[in-house]
């Protein structure tokens, strides 16, 4: 573990940094990262700011062509580039390391700043990995730096669709690769020129003293060569994430609290009948990310989300965890287009935009996805209106969780459905061994005529990056995930699952990685009861030989 130590509040400021914004994304983490660690914040407000900055962080979130054209509008480009080639300090993050390159193949083909040879491409499917590339996953390092020293043998954060490969051209700039499919660049560095395709700033501590290391560096430090680390024997490469789920809504009072029913059903079954209060969402949150989570999830099950703008509250929340939690964030429950009290239209992409300026790294879809996945069957054709479409177009498609919630069907013979069956080992009440699973919303109330594994294709073709997979069969029951479900899910589509509902043992995060392609495991009230500790959970994973992030 890093040393994180941190500079107390009220301390004179160590320096100014200049960040880059270009207005996409969730960069708070990387603003309250630089805060926590001593430093002042310089925004860059005109293209003049970029050669006067003592040192830069560019936090590149989102698409290639999105991003290159804000640069250019605003005149950024060339500054940039003359402020880089001068060998000036500068931090590139995630997108901001891939613009370095000539170009990329996102959007369709889209010129870089063209300061490191080579292109950025897609992962190749063929390698038969969920892609994106979500999690955390080892760095092997090609030459000593200041920079990752602070890793040592910690894995790093990474959320990413299109990379970049070392070759020959190249060699001089890359400081640390990853392994996913085949070998990608995850780190650069050319003098004070540094650049991450893993994102520091979600990356725990570790993550903060590599923030340190580039912004507290002199020219003394500079001049050192730290050895490279040695493996240490654990499992390598991309870690399974143990994800904490926090069910937020309003109680009676009109507080936030964290909730968790019996078949989404929050209210105690007892007494006064009060909404089931488990804790303060920013506190328990708080609380997994000592413990260890590797991501953190809040699903907004309030009454707020009529009109989702209008909610104070939970984006209040968000923007408090991300003062101190730094691991992803991802919130659920709102995210769609509405029209508001005074009749103004509001799209997703302007919700979803709202809870990423406040702390959001992902946004979860629920609803709204299966009307868009449903129109979608019907005609075979992408409108570009969905949510899904929109903002995975403005974020990528890493920034869009889509939340499905089914139920499992019995049939005695697959041909009594035309649905995709599986033969079950959990026979049905009358003997029926097949089954398929329907898929609801509006909290398991309503049942749609379409079944998870057609929704989960359909919301992959709309651009959706990643499936939160939960089953209303096994919630709160704390008998195990429903591995024929995430098995039959994550088989059909290229994305990441998270495997979600009913963990009771850490035994039961071990099994659902064992049996399935799933990338992530999800749990709530065990964790909020500290039934299980997330330790706990990590250690057996670790023992049975799953990449584990410790």
């Amino acid at each position: 573990m890093g040393s994180f130590l941190l500079k107390a509040e009220g301390e004179e400021s160590l320096g100014k940094v200049t960040l880059l914004d270009y207005g996409a994304g969730n960069v708070r983490s990387v603003r309250n990262a630089i805060r926590r660690l001593g430093y002042a914040l310089k925004e860059v407000q005109r293209p003049e700011d970029i050669l006067a900055a003592d040192r830069i962080v560019f936090p590149g979130v989102g698409a290639f062509e999105q991003a290159m054209g804000v640069l250019a509008r605003r005149g950024y480009i060339e500054p940039l580039k003359e402020y880089i080639q001068a060998g000036r300090p500068f931090l590139g993050i995630c997108l901001g390391l891939q613009l370095l390159f000539e170009g990329s193949e996102e959007n369709g083909g889209v010129e870089g700043l063209g300061l490191v040879p080579g292109r950025v491409t897609a992962f190749d499917p063929a390698a038969g990995l969920p892609v994106p590339h979500i999690g955390w996953n080892d760095l092997l390092q090609k030459k000593a730096s200041r920079l990752l020293q602070p890793v040592g043998e910690q894995r790093v954060y990474f959320v990413h669709t299109y990379r970049a490969v070392p070759d020959a051209a190249n060699a001089d700039w890359v400081l640390a690769t990853s392994e996913y499919g085949g070998e990608f660049v995850s780190a650069l560095k050319c003098g004070e020129v540094h650049a991450t395709q893993f994102h520091p700033e979600k990356s725990g501590a570790a993550g903060l003293d590599i923030l340190r290391a580039f912004l507290d560096a002199s020219e003394a430090d500079l001049a050192l060569e730290p050895a490279l680390p040695s493996s240490n024997g654990h499992a390598r490469g991309l870690a399974k994430r143990v994800i904490a789920c926090l069910d937020v809504r309003a109680n009676d009072a009109g507080d936030l609290v964290v909730t968790k029913g019996d078949q989404y059903d929050v209210r105690e079954t007892v007494g006064g009948k009060e909404v089931r209060n488990l804790g303060a969402p920013v506190e328990l949150a708080q609380r997994y990310f000592a413990e260890g989570a590797d991501e953190v999830t809040f699903l907004n099950i309030t009454g707020f989300r009529d009109f989702p703008l209008s909610d104070l509250p939970m984006l209040e929340v968000l923007r408090r965890a991300s003062e101190g939690i730094f691991v992803p964030l991802t919130v659920g429950g709102g995210i769609r287009g509405f029209t508001d009290g005074q009749g103004v239209r509001h799209s997703a992409l302007d919700v979803a935009a709202e809870y990423f300026r406040s702390g959001a790294d992902k946004v979860s879809i629920g609803t709204e996805a299966v009307d868009a996945a449903e129109a979608y069957l019907r005609t075979g054709e992408r409108t570009g209106e969905s949510a899904i479409e929109q903002i995975s177009w403005a974020y990528g498609a890493q920034a869009v969780v889509v939340s499905i919630d089914p139920r499992r069907v019995f049939v005695a013979d697959p041909a009594d459905t035309p649905h995709p069956t599986v033969a079950t080992a959990a026979f049905g009440p009358h003997g029926e061994a097949y089954c398929w699973w329907q898929c609801t919303v509006r909290g398991g109330r309503e049942g749609r005529d379409i079944d998870a594994v057609e929704l989960a294709r359909a919301v992959e073709a709309l651009g959706a990056g990643e499936i939160l997979l939960n089953c209303i069969d096994t919630d709160g029951q704390n008998s195990g995930f429903d591995t024929e479900l995430v098995a039959a899910v994550a088989g059909a589509v290229s994305i990441p699952v998270i495997a979600s509902s009913g963990a009771g043992r850490p035994e039961h995060f071990s099994e659902v990685f064992a049996r399935t392609r799933a990338s992530a495991a999800l749990a709530a009230g065990i964790f909020h009861r500290r039934e299980v500790p997330i330790g706990a959970v990590k250690a057996h994973m670790a023992a049975a030989g799953i990449p584990t992030r410790m």
